[in-house]
């Protein structure tokens, strides 16, 4: 039986950037590692882009993209915190920092390891943790 999704808050960390999402209590964080989410430590879950809403800092985000550039990782310009991208593997989706979670702080979660070195055979394997639920 699926979790009741719950609404938490985010920001970045100088509080331009806010933005609400709706994702279950027990989180799935995917720890990628490929090159961007190794330097960043970019542990990240991933939701449709219809449960997620941008409140505040659209005027503030900065994108940045490399290699394929289907991966839109934004950013704060003020601060630098990427508090949210929008992921390779779903283009549809949002990928969200918890750790950029402001309320209700998430009380529970697990780790999935996904090998994005190797993205396109991992693909195969893992496509289900780094695409949004349906």
């Amino acid at each position: 039986m699926a979790e009741k999704p719950i609404e938490y808050r985010g920001s970045c960390h100088c509080g331009s950037v806010k933005y609400s999402v709706l994702a279950p209590p027990t989180l799935r964080i995917v720890d990628c590692n490929c090159t961007v989410c190794t330097k960043k430590q970019n542990k990240h879950f991933i939701v449709p882009g219809s449960d997620f809403k941008l409140i505040s800092g659209e005027n503030v985000l900065k994108t940045y993209t490399f290699g394929t550039h289907n991966a839109q990782h934004t950013f704060c310009s003020m601060c630098g915190v990427q508090s949210f991208y929008t992921p390779r593997s779903d283009p549809s989706a949002k990928a969200i920092m918890p750790h950029c979670i402001d309320e209700p702080l998430p009380l529970k979660f697990y780790v999935d390891s996904f090998d994005g070195q190797n993205w396109e055979d991992a693909m195969k394997i893992k496509a289900k943790i780094v695409t949004a639920p349906k």
